[in-house]
Order: C-alpha cells, then sequence, then structure tokens
C-alpha cells in the first residue's frame, strides 16, 4: 500500500467540478457522454468471469449508477467525503465508500474489474496509483482519460480555458493515446483493446501475471 502526504499533493479535488459534464444539458454534451459509456460497455463485453466490480472516483455517483446498470456487483469509492454521501443517495443499493486511490481498502487480488474513468489526468502520482491498483486487482482494468492534444485543442475551440492554452483546471497530466497504453502497461498489465470516443481514450487491461 503506497503512503502518501495527502496534504502535499497539487491535486486539489475538493474544488473541481466533477459533476459538470452529467449537469450540461445541449446536446452536443450528452451525445459525447452517452459515446463514452457506450465505448466502456463495448469493452466490459470482452471481459469474462466478472463477480465483482469496483469503481474508483465515484464523484457525486453519476458514473457509477450508469455502470451499476452495466456490470452486477459493483462497489465504488470516492476521496472527497462529502461527494460520498452525494453518491450514496444516488445509489443506495451500491456499497459506496471514502478512500484515497493511493491507499486501496480492498485485499490484495480481490476485485476482478477496476473503472478508473477520468481520475487519472487529477492525480500528483498516477504511476503509484496504477500500481496499488494492480494490487488490489485480480485481473481487469478499465481506463478513461482525456485524448491529447485533442482534449485542449476542443476547449480552446470553445473558448474556454484560453489563458491555459484548453487545459481543464485541475488535469496535472495529459496523455496521446500511444503514451497512456505505454504507461498502464508498465505499470499494470497488456492492453487488450482500446476504445476512441471523442475526446477520450479508453482502454481496457489485463493484469500483469
Amino acid at each position: 500500500m503506497t503512503q502518501i502526504d495527502h496534504s502535499k499533493l497539487k491535486a486539489k479535488p475538493h474544488e473541481e467540478d466533477f459533476a459538470g459534464k452529467y449537469e450540461n444539458n445541449g446536446f452536443i454534451a450528452r451525445t459525447l457522454v452517452e459515446n463514452y459509456f457506450k465505448s466502456v460497455n463495448k469493452l466490459l463485453q470482452k471481459t469474462s468471469n466478472i463477480h465483482n466490480a469496483h469503481e474508483i472516483g465515484a464523484g457525486e455517483g453519476r458514473s457509477t449508477s450508469i455502470l451499476s446498470k452495466m456490470v452486477n456487483n459493483i462497489s465504488a469509492s470516492e476521496f472527497v467525503e462529502e461527494l460520498v454521501a452525494k453518491a450514496k443517495v444516488m445509489n443506495p443499493s451500491v456499497a459506496i465508500f471514502q478512500e484515497s486511490v493511493y491507499e486501496l481498502k480492498y485485499e490484495k487480488g480481490s476485485v476482478d474489474l477496476i473503472f478508473l474513468l477520468e481520475v487519472l489526468e487529477h492525480l500528483d502520482y498516477p504511476e503509484k496509483a496504477l500500481q496499488e491498483i494492480k494490487r488490489v486487482s485480480k485481473k481487469y482494468l478499465i481506463l478513461g482519460v482525456p485524448r491529447e492534444p485533442l482534449w485542449c485543442f476542443l476547449n480552446m475551440c470553445r473558448f474556454k480555458y484560453l489563458k491555459d492554452f484548453g487545459n481543464t483546471p485541475g488535469h496535472l497530466n495529459h496523455w496521446s493515446k500511444k503514451k497512456i497504453i505505454k504507461l498502464v502497461e508498465r505499470e499494470y498489465g497488456k492492453v487488450i483493446a482500446v476504445e476512441s470516443p471523442i475526446p477520450w481514450t479508453i482502454l481496457l487491461a489485463v493484469k500483469d501475471e
């Protein structure tokens, strides 16, 4: 288990708006989110013998409510305590609890499938997070991150975050498809499938033995 002093991290999850994409009622935004989860489901169909799953970084629980319809026996966690309470209200039948991605509460090799969706770009230590996920994972990881430089370019096209060249506040890391695959294969295991819904990269990896 990785010991991290959270008080010294650059990441400020208490200050970030993780629900924004779900609350945008515009047609384009809704379509992008729908395509995102269609891609997640496509990857999920490539797995087998999933007896339990765990989502890390559930936020207010909106993604949890979608994932719980795709896979049985799912739990979820979130670092920000006040978001945990909101996620529980939205998902009363799902076990949701507070934890840090660097200090996961599950035992070694006890979770068949881990979801890590739009979390890694917010982390000070993505490598350490993947190492800790590998510890508790039994086999699969489905991970999604913004695809760069497309993400920043599209932000600038809509005149967002111009002074930061399109970088969304809170994003500490930026990966092209090639670079995120390389990172996951170095720290977790073999990437066996990739989906590219605009503007994300979502991949399915199998843990190294």
